[in-house]
């Protein structure tokens, strides 16, 4: 993890993640049809985490990843670098399904997100769940489901692992 200060540990994000799928459990009535859908990369290994903590609670569920990359609206603002195949692990036609992120900044990345799930069919519902919400937001997206709200400035950046989350200035981060 990059130097920067650190506002939640490991025990923190294994606290609120065990919370989130708790939260995730009870606004579905169960798991029936739950798919829970990590966006590539920062969301993968959350995504991971809560199937693990709700397998541990209750039942199994299916997960799976969702590569955005081509259906971003800043494409030709930046390269275009795939994070990965897709993996979706079931048909989501009727499904509800709970995109996974990280963190939550302008919204942009879930609204690509959404994109590129109707290339795999009909929800019945989407829900969203994020480790950090960060405000900012340029589209009208609300998470479902959030770790943490952690008001940060424009110029910061969250770095958010299953070590911690740690908040980076620019500013006053020294390169070593």
């Amino acid at each position: 993890m990059t130097d920067g200060k650190r506002v939640l540990g490991p025990d923190d994000v294994r606290r609120a993640t065990t919370r989130m799928a708790h939260e995730i459990i009870e606004r579905n009535r169960g798991l029936d049809g739950v798919v829970l859908v990590g966006l590539q990369r920062g969301g993968v290994w959350l995504a991971e985490s809560l199937g693990e903590e709700i397998g541990r609670i209750g039942q199994a569920v299916p997960v799976g990843s969702l590569d955005i990359s081509l259906h971003r609206d800043d494409i030709g603002r930046r390269p275009v670098v795939p994070g990965s195949v897709s993996s979706l692990p079931c048909d989501v036609d009727g499904a509800i399904v709970v995109l996974v992120d990280d963190v939550l900044y302008t919204g942009r990345s879930v609204k690509a997100a959404l994109d590129a799930l109707n290339d795999y069919g009909r929800p019945s519902a989407v829900q969203l769940a994020v480790m950090v919400d960060r405000g900012h937001r340029e589209l009208p997206i609300r998470p479902d489901f959030v770790g943490k709200n952690l008001p940060t400035s424009i110029i910061e950046s969250v770095e958010v692992t299953v070590d911690g989350v740690v908040i980076i200035d620019p500013e006053t981060t020294v390169d070593q």
